[in-house]
């Protein structure tokens, strides 16, 4: 068998191949090849011309020896469309069977464009092939060689009746057009056909991959939080069958066994938005879900610390404008005259309008006689307000070393991840940073508060009183 090296290598290899000119579709090629390689369907929701049975096309390259079937169906197909043509040649033998050779029963890839507008015969001969990889053929079932059906649809199925063949299709994935920041590259696509990967996956190796799949453990922190999304399922009036969690534990058994880990851990639970969403408008709610509560990864907005960081700030603002009561009437008297002096309408002030000189004797003695009317501190007033902040910045600084680590943490781990959409990884690293950087913002303000206080007038002469401390009770979440 194919060693793990190889395979991974070779799951590069075809990301790589199956990437290569489709704009923002990483997360839908990811899903795509992981399922086919778990041996689990997918379907693909959104308008016509997102590139869906480009992606079904090039997943069935991925794969050495794998044929193909393509067709766009409606509520006009017949089972010949997709199954073959009556054997005449079995007619005669009074037996009812079909010419399956190049057809669906044959194929290891397979694409079925707007699946959910075929008819019931169709629809009912469908969920036999699916779920147990066998076709009903006249008096006895044939053996399948499927890989994965890949299906589309503009949108989901309202009648009950689909409901079973739609829960057939363990990955439900929403395809969007591209967006605005892409739009200009899409333009300046290059055309052709892309070019499949060099070492494709042999398909003597899938039973034997899947096989060995199954020896990757549910760690207890994936069960953990396995269970908390199923909690918070029930919450929103939703609910997964077992049949669903058995096939999402198996398809994460053989992302984690791709990746070369023993176990699944909570980060295979990204999975979440297009394995338990029942609608594609539930899909944001379960990746917020994930980011938010499994992974703790999105910014935070922090208003207790920036409350707090202003109490602070007025805190200082009216310590720095108080003034002495004693002898502040003549020291504003002779300010007052400082002031008049120097806005004097003399020749000098008349040719300079940007004031007098730095060091005019008439400046510095106003802002000498600004320092006198400020009010002077004991010593132990402001080493009261230098321990109170000392001690709301060390836990500013614990938490903010605790985002780091915990980001660098996170980002450790994805760095072996074969499965992860580039972009989600971003988003959550990103999301560390951002609360990071916020935290750090605020202790720069801190520490910028205390120096403040640190600067204040100091008489050593003042009564020894120890100052309420600066009121955080209203800061505090």
């Amino acid at each position: 068998m194919t060693d793990a090296n190889d395979l991974r290598q070779r799951l590069q290899s075809c990301l790589v191949a199956l990437e290569a000119g489709l704009l923002e579709r990483q997360t839908a090629v990811r899903l795509c090849l992981l399922a086919a390689l778990a041996g689990e369907h997918v379907l693909l929701i959104g308008p016509p011309g997102t590139a869906k049975s480009e992606l079904a096309r090039r997943l069935h390259r991925a794969f050495d020896g794998a044929r193909y079937f393509e067709r766009l169906l409606t509520r006009f197909s017949t089972p010949e469309e997709l199954f073959g043509p009556l054997s005449l040649k079995a007619l005669e033998d009074d037996r009812y069977e079909r010419l399956t050779e190049g057809f669906l029963p044959t194929a290891g890839i397979a694409f079925l464009d707007e699946v959910f507008k075929a008819n019931s015969a169709i629809l009912n001969a469908l969920l036999t092939l699916l779920n147990e990889r066998e076709f009903d053929n006249g008096s006895g079932r044939v053996a399948a060689p499927l890989i994965s059906v890949v299906a589309a649809s503009n949108e989901v199925p309202v009648d009950d009746a689909l409901q079973a063949f739609y829960d057939r299709f363990l990955l439900r994935v929403p395809v969007a057009p591209v967006g605005d920041a892409q739009f200009a590259a899409l333009l300046q696509l290059a055309p052709g056909a892309a070019a499949g990967p060099e070492a494709p996956l042999p398909l003597a190796t899938l039973a034997a991959w899947r096989q060995a799949a199954q020896a990757v453990q549910v760690s207890d922190e994936a069960l953990a939080t396995c269970a908390a999304l199923r909690a918070w399922l029930a919450g929103q009036g939703r609910a997964l069958s077992d049949r669903r969690w058995r096939q999402w534990v198996g398809l994460m058994r053989v992302a984690a066994a791709s990746e070369g880990r023993s176990a699944i851990d909570t980060l295979d639970l990204w999975l979440a938005p297009y394995v338990a969403a029942g609608h594609p408008d539930d899909a944001a709610a379960l990746a917020a879900w994930f980011e938010a509560e499994a992974l703790q990864a999105v910014p935070q907005p922090l208003p207790w610390l920036t409350r707090a960081v202003e109490a602070f700030e007025q805190q200082l603002t009216l310590e720095q404008s108080a003034r002495d009561d004693a002898d502040a009437d003549a020291a504003a008297g002779k300010l007052a005259l400082a002031r008049a002096i120097g806005r004097g309408g003399g020749d000098a002030a008349a040719g300079d309008a940007s004031g007098p000189p730095a060091h005019d004797p008439l400046r510095l003695a106003s802002a000498a006689l600004e320092r006198q009317l400020q009010r002077r501190y004991s010593p132990v007033h402001v080493a009261a307000r230098l321990a109170q902040l000392d001690e709301v910045m060390a836990q500013v600084q614990q938490g903010l070393d605790e985002v780091r680590a915990r980001g660098e943490t996170l980002a450790a781990r994805l760095r072996g991840r074969l499965w992860w959409p580039p972009e989600l990884a971003r988003r959550v690293c990103q999301a560390h940073e951002t609360t990071a950087e916020a935290l750090a913002h605020r202790l720069q303000r801190l520490a910028q508060a205390r120096a403040g206080f640190a600067a204040l007038p100091v008489d050593d002469g003042l009564a020894a009183a120890v100052p309420e401390p600066v009121a955080l009770a209203d800061a505090v979440a």
